[in-house]
Parts: C-alpha cells; structure tokens; sequence
C-alpha cells in the first residue's frame, strides 16, 4: 500500500526532492498528436515558465528540470528557514500572488483599511497568515498549484474536461549528496537518454541548458538554486558542488550515455565523483536508471539505514542499490 505524503516528505531527513508528474492525455504533455496532426510543443514553454514564476513565490527552490513528452521530472529544494523567517506581510503578498485569499487579508494589505480592523480581526489575519506560511514551503502545494495551472490550460486548449496527469505526483527523497549529485544529473540528462537531443545545452526546457547558456557569462540562472562549492564552515544557500564540476560531469556523462559516440569517464576529470567515491559504472546505471533502482528514498547505505530505523521501515526499496552503487560510507 503506498505510504501517505506526509510520511514520504520529511524535511527532518533532507529537504531534496525528486518529483515526477505523467500524463495520460493522447497528446501527451506535448509532442504532435498522430490523429489531429496538432503540435502541442508549446505546453513544455508552460511548464518551464510557470514552474519558475512558482519558485519565485514559494519557498521551494529549483535545482534541476527537465519537460519531457509526457512527464516532467524536477529536483526541488524546501527552505522551510526562509519561509519561516518572512514577516506575516510578505507572507500574505506572496499567496495574494496565487490567490485572492480572505476578505480580511485583503483588507489588511489595503493601507487605507488595515487600520479599520480591530484586535479580534488582527489575531484572524495573522492565524491566516500562518496557514500560507504552512503552504508556502509545502511540497504538495507547490506540485498542486504547477499541475492544476497546466491541467486547466490543456483542457481550455483541448475544449474537453476530464483528467490530464495519471494521478498524483511520485516522490522521491534525496537523503545525501551523492543521492542529489546522482538525480540532478538523471534529470538533466532526460532528453539525451530519450534520443531527443545530443547534447546538454541543445536540451530544450531543462535546467542544464539554462545553467550552460549563464556559464558562459560567468553567471547562474537566477530562477535556479546556484551552485556553490564543496562543503565548508560558513556555507551559503545552495548546492555543494562546483559549477564547473557539475557541468563538466554532465558533459561527460551526456558523450557517455549516447551510443553514436565514444565516451568515458575519467577519474580525474570528475572531482564529485571523487569526492562522493562513486565509480564510473556505478554512475551511470545511476544516471540511466535512478527510477528503476532506487524507491521513495534516494541515498547511500548508511542513509537509508539511518531512515529506516527512524520511519521504523521493515523494508526499504532500493537497499540493495544503494549498497552497490552508492555505498561511500
């Protein structure tokens, strides 16, 4: 039986996650439908713009996407510290971004009315206000809101009713570095295991084409959660790697996995692989396969181990991967 959201997002275990949306459209997400002949490409430009107008207001960062034909893939970042520290104001302008919200709400962020409101009303909006904080760092909100827009526009585009994606979406947890290193690099190199591109920066609609196309100004994507090197005392929000080295990972990975061209490796031309002591060939069946091997959980050996005993698990999907492809510790 599958276990409820509550128990498969715990922001105690890690705050990355792995989620997948599929549609059950004919036409899929995108792509040309073969009966009517109609390309519907343009839904991945939906996709990929709203998921970034989302990221801007919840406080859930993007670390990696990609908008396939019939499912998206994204690895998210839950910052539930920054929601947390937000007044009840930016809390309240950030949801009036979504939603209309209570008459109340609207009346307090009306400078000319706030004053009419009297203590009792006050405490109203300010229990409101938690509630959104609640949501605002609130994984099956945020997938709530992206599937529900797209769903909705599909449906007015299509002039039919009814359900487009196959049910709610999966999720994965990312329980260590080399758990997130391995399913940013899945995602990102979606299009290249599809055989819909060759390459990562002509991947349309994915995060590896963005953060290539800012590299080479000496920028990061600002809609992105940046890279921002290894680990270390005083560490600023983001990603512990290394731009470059993730990027050049990526390339190689991507040369590796195309089977029109000749590709490896090396050891030295992979600083997170060395650091995170995973080999070659575990790295790629990681990234051909991080769906098939592992469960709700993504991490090494003593990861999972240690997420087991706290979930109090009798079985955990995937242990036998982890041991053999990701077991550093």
């Amino acid at each position: 039986m599958p276990r409820p959201r509550k128990e498969q997002v715990s922001l105690s275990d890690t705050p990355y996650y792995h989620c997948i949306s599929r549609c059950v459209r004919r036409a899929y997400l995108c792509g040309e439908d073969v009966v009517s002949g109609r390309s519907f490409e343009h839904r991945r430009q939906w996709v990929e713009d709203y998921l970034l107008k989302l990221a801007g207001i919840f406080s859930i960062d993007v670390c990696a996407y990609a908008v396939m034909s019939n499912h998206t893939h994204l690895v998210l970042h839950v910052n539930q510290q920054q929601a947390i520290s937000w007044s009840m104001d930016e809390v309240l302008q950030r949801w009036h971004r979504l939603h209309k919200g209570t008459l109340l709400t609207q009346r307090y962020l009306n400078p000319t009315l706030q004053s009419e409101l009297d203590a009792v009303q006050l405490q109203a909006v300010s229990d409101t206000a938690e509630i959104y904080r609640q949501r605002l760092f609130d994984l099956s909100w945020f997938m709530r809101h992206l599937n529900e827009y797209i769903a909705r526009e599909a449906n007015k585009e299509d002039q039919c009713t009814g359900r487009f994606w196959e049910g709610r979406f999966k999720s994965q947890a990312l329980l260590d570095e080399a758990a997130l290193a391995a399913c940013m690099a899945y995602v990102d190199l979606n299009p290249i295991r599809a055989k819909i591109a060759d390459k990562p920066e002509t991947s349309d609609h994915t995060s590896i084409k963005q953060r290539i196309k800012q590299a080479k100004q000496a920028k990061q994507p600002k809609a992105l959660y940046p890279f921002v090197g290894n680990p270390r005392n005083n560490m600023p929000n983001g990603l512990p790697f290394e731009l470059k080295d993730y990027l050049t990972l990526v390339d190689l990975t991507s040369r590796a996995i195309c089977q029109d061209k000749r590709g490896y490796i090396s050891a030295n031309l992979s600083p997170i692989l060395a650091r995170l002591n995973i080999d070659q060939s575990s790295w790629l069946t990681l990234t051909t396969g991080l769906e098939q091997q592992f469960g709700a959980v993504v991490g090494n050996c003593a990861s999972m181990l240690l997420y087991k005993s706290e979930h109090k698990q009798q079985r955990l999907h995937g242990m036998g991967s982890a041991k053999r492809l990701l077991n550093s510790a």
